[in-house]
């Protein structure tokens, strides 16, 4: 966790130096293209059979890229690369026929693809909001995923704030694909999400 505390004050302290450029940029006259870096930390859990009893504390290193895909509404497809770290803790309803074990941990990092679609407007206060939703694909690269399969996909839908091209938005994570790496068991990921960072 000092990693992400580290980063998140490198952040903070960048942030002044892009107090020039104006809130959201959603100039219905103008076709806009985005990028932007995020970092953040992730509450996650697993339900169904091999459901964690304690959430997993991790975090979200991101780079993104967002177009606009109307000329008459803000409206934006968003992408990009996330690291996020997932999973539980104590998964019960399983018992390993080798360790003898009831309950495992579900620490599972991945590589994640998101696609969302963003509705963009702006307040009195030149605070954009950004409330927006859509799937995502993830692949598990590192973490204890002994039991669980690599690949998952879901969605996600949360609300974004942006001023002076500082962000800040919560985003709720949902798995629909099975996760359990058995065919009797059945298992989803969930997440919830905090993250901040800068647009360009």
């Amino acid at each position: 966790m000092k990693k992400l505390f580290f980063a998140i004050a490198a952040l903070m302290m960048a942030a002044p130096s892009f107090a020039q450029f104006n809130s959201g940029g959603f100039d219905l006259d103008e076709e806009n293209i985005f990028w932007g870096v995020r970092i953040g930390v992730n509450f996650g859990g697993i339900g169904g059979d091999l459901e964690s009893d304690k959430g997993r504390t991790g975090m979200t290193l991101a780079g993104v890229v967002g177009l606009r895909v109307s000329e008459t509404v803000p409206l934006f497809l968003e992408s990009g690369l996330y690291y996020t770290e997932r999973g539980g803790e104590n998964l019960k309803g399983f018992k390993d026929p080798v360790l003898n074990q009831e309950k495992l941990d579900g620490h599972l990092n991945y590589l994640e693809v998101p696609a969302v679609i963003k509705y963009g407007f702006i307040t009195e206060s030149d605070i954009a909001i950004l409330p927006f939703v859509g799937p995502y694909l993830s692949m598990g690269i590192s973490g204890n995923y002994k039991y669980l399969k690599h690949p998952e996909m879901g969605f996600k839908l949360g609300c974004g704030l942006e001023w002076n091209n500082l962000y800040l938005e919560a985003v709720y994570q949902f798995g629909v694909t099975n996760i359990a790496d058995y065919d009797d068991y059945s298992s989803h990921g969930h997440n919830l999400g905090i993250n901040f960072g800068v647009n360009f």
